[in-house]
């Protein structure tokens, strides 16, 4: 078939003078166009377009722009296509800069742009310098279904109209092996959090980020086997590579901060519980009897036991030192107690004591703020409540060994807990590296069978310079090497944002290239800046994967610095999910002829609608998503950094409730679904009426609402009488209340 595009065509016929551009268009351009599939109406030719940003003259008269081909899918363009002579050169200088600027314009928008002199044809990104795809003309029979894979209208999907599957897992699994197929998964519901539900995960050790480990065990089974090779690069606090051993996976946890490797293989080393228990109370005996609590003593103690100094702190920290973080009490019988963990000559029963041990290093420090709601042991220390080495203002004096007993009994039920699945028979399933995941390259091609992973956010936390207080006691080098393979934004080395985008990037790749076809990946991503997120997505697609849509997940209590900033934007949690596949698809960006602002305010009055009022994490949510099927997110940082000053100018907000609701009586200003604004308009007259003891009628019902429903096409009184009926009783002759189940939510 790519033969007969152009068999016909001898290709000596570019070297006569009578064959140009408009001939290179036409006769070799136009039937390769037709042959990937496109019609003539989705062939749009010479468009003019304006000129963003340059005028001449004195009039400033605007310059136009003409692509020679806009290709379009569904009502979007997916690719622009110049023609040039064929003594012109395309695959360096001026000629990609002129078809790169169509590619970007605000009208147009594109994924890819291409370029034909008639001896070659070349396909860039607009994000990338390099061609992704180049070829002889002569040739192209080679390279058609490459052509295809990038350019037919089959390799984009229009965001637009982009609908996935969810599924309740609680109806609708298990799944017979026998049934199982990686590539028609569907996307999980939004799944409630059982945080404390897991001993082998609660009160073990905290750490600056952890997945709900009810989440992660989902979507482990969701989305591969038992015996599967489950992948996390950014490790952390190992909840997804236990989550793995525990559904019977094999599992690799890699990070970068040495306190990450600790805790999880100190968590996951096997150990004989009665062995551990018997050395736990000879150290307590032994700590109880020669425990240093005199002035004398404690100064002799610390002469006697190392213990970290000279540490630099993070610059906004209160002190400057590690060991300004402790009074000299603390330091000694901190000292004291690991010289004794560190006598227990069995490794495994070590390593059970330190992670006790560094676990109560959290709760006895300066830095440990108490809980008032709480008893005195339920606080935390700053650097995982507030991101920063921040000193009490009250000291909490917490005795060291009773912290250290409460602790140790933690780590017993925790290894009790998983024990069954992680054991001397089973632990060679499991790898725990002290590594990046920019550099997978002790994995092969296509060896993981599933990735799910949560990656650092920019400036949000600095990991390894947070970790200095574990990491010292702990006597874990941070290396240089370390600092420069961070993936952060900030910190103490002022990473750059690109830096940081760099990182992202290259694990993202690396991940790419250790996945199996066919198989998921799900990035875990809560970043309130939008440019990031269309880096997550960019970055993806230029790799080879396939976005498969995103679904909202909390994660539980809503932090501190989201308490006391509740207007931040963009800020919550997504889980997005990719897959590996050879012919994969390219998300289309959205034409901009349609106003970015009337795209937000529909996905705002649709969020509000759909729940009655909607908190901002839900109004951030839904706009994330959008975005990221849109392809608008690099727009919505430019045009709406901060939403908090639309929503309170155009909302009204609930202090109480947290959320925003349509004005009293005003109309929605965009075209919302007739049924959902009929819906809300319905709800908020009934919740109103019957906190005034009133229940309207019909006619009163429809004398309210019809007036708020004239910005669209006007409802019939039977549609409205329709959705009434869904969601309201009637009482006494021809009165309505609404029915206590649609109180809240707006279920479809």
């Amino acid at each position: 078939m790519t033969e007969y595009i152009l068999q016909n065509f001898n290709f000596n016929q570019l070297n006569s003078p009578d064959f140009k551009e408009d001939s290179v268009r036409e006769v070799l351009i136009l039937p390769i166009l037709q042959q990937l599939g496109y019609e003539n109406q989705y062939i749009v030719r010479s468009k003019s377009l304006e000129h963003p940003f340059i005028k001449i003259g004195s009039k400033k008269r605007k310059i136009k722009l003409i692509p020679d081909y806009l290709l379009k899918v569904a009502d979007n363009y997916a690719w622009v296509l110049d023609a040039k002579a064929p003594t012109e050169e395309i695959k360096t200088g001026e000629h990609i800069e002129q078809v790169y600027s169509y590619a970007i314009h605000p009208e147009v928008r594109t994924k890819y742009f291409a370029l034909c002199n008639g001896y070659e044809f070349v396909v860039f990104r607009p994000d990338t310098e390099n061609p992704v795809l180049s070829f002889q003309l002569a040739e192209i029979q080679y390279h058609w279904e490459t052509l295809q894979n990038y350019l037919a209208p089959s390799a984009f999907q229009s965001g637009k109209h982009f609908v996935y599957e969810t599924t309740n897992r609680a109806k609708n699994f298990p799944v017979k092996e026998a049934d199982f197929n990686y590539l028609d998964r569907p996307l999980l519901d939004e799944l409630p959090v059982k945080k404390q539900a897991a001993k082998r995960h609660f009160g073990v050790h905290g750490y600056f980020t952890k997945q709900a480990w009810n989440v992660v065990q989902e979507y482990i089974r969701h989305f591969s086997r038992p015996d599967d090779l489950v992948l996390d690069p950014y490790g952390g606090s190992g909840v997804t590579a236990i989550e793995a051993m525990m559904t019977d996976r094999r599992a690799i946890h890699i990070d970068l901060n040495p306190m990450s490797f600790f805790l999880v293989d100190s968590l996951a080393t096997p150990v004989n519980l009665d062995k551990l228990g018997q050395a736990f109370e000879k150290i307590k005996n032994q700590f109880e009897k020669k425990c240093p609590t005199t002035d004398k003593e404690i100064l002799q103690a610390l002469k006697k036991y190392p213990y970290p100094t000279g540490l630099v702190l993070p610059k906004n920290s209160d002190v400057d030192t590690i060991e300004q973080l402790f009074s000299p009490k603390q330091k000694a019988q901190l000292a004291f107690l690991k010289s004794l963990i560190l006598k227990q000559k069995d490794k495994s029963i070590r390593k059970s004591l330190l992670i006790a041990f560094s676990s109560s290093i959290t709760k006895t420090n300066l830095s440990y703020h108490n809980s008032k709601s709480r008893d005195k042991n339920a606080g935390n220390a700053a650097p995982f409540a507030y991101y920063r080495y921040r000193v009490a203002k009250e000291d909490v004096d917490l005795s060291v060994i009773s912290t250290f007993e409460t602790k140790f009994k933690k780590i017993v039920a925790a290894k009790k807990d998983i024990q069954s699945k992680i054991n001397p028979q089973t632990i060679d399933r499991l790898q725990v590296i002290k590594g990046t995941a920019t550099d997978l390259s002790f994995l092969k091609n296509e060896t993981v069978d599933y990735i799910y992973t949560d990656p650092p956010y920019g400036k949000k936390i600095p990991y390894l310079d947070l970790s200095t207080m574990w990491n010292g006691w702990l006597d874990l080098p941070v290396t240089r090497e370390d600092y420069a393979q961070e993936a952060i934004e900030g910190g103490e080395h002022d990473k750059t944002k690109i830096e940081y985008n760099a990182l992202i990037a290259l694990s993202i790749e690396e991940m790419y290239r250790v996945l199996k076809f066919d198989r998921w990946m799900s990035f875990v991503f809560a970043h309130k800046d939008p440019e990031f997120w269309h880096l997550i997505i960019d970055t993806a697609e230029r790799c080879g994967f396939e976005y498969a849509g995103a679904v909202k997940q909390a994660n539980g209590q809503t932090s501190f610095k989201k308490r006391q900033n509740p207007f931040t934007v963009l800020s919550g949690q997504l889980i997005i999910n990719f897959k590996k596949i050879r012919q994969p698809k390219a998300i289309l960006k959205a034409n901009l002829g349609m106003n970015i602002g009337e795209i937000i305010m529909q996905t705002i009055e649709g969020v509000i609608a759909k729940h009655n009022g909607a908190r901002l994490e839900q109004i951030n949510d839904e706009l994330i998503i959008k975005g990221l099927e849109l392809g608008f997110l690099d727009l919505l940082k430019k045009e709406y950094s901060d939403l908090t000053p639309l929503l309170m100018q155009t909302f009204d907000y609930n202090d109480e409730s947290e959320e925003f609701t349509i004005r009293k009586d005003t109309k929605f200003k965009t075209s919302v679904d007739e049924r959902l604004r009929i819906k809300y308009y319905l709800i908020s007259l009934l919740r109103r009426s019957e906190l005034e003891k009133k229940y309207p009628t019909f006619d009163e019902i429809v004398l309210h609402i019809m007036p708020l429903l004239k910005n669209g096409t006007t409802p019939e009184n039977q549609t409205i009488l329709n959705v009434l009926e869904d969601i309201a009783v009637r009482i006494e002759t021809d009165k309505w209340k609404l029915q206590s189940e649609n109180q809240g939510e707006l279920h479809f």
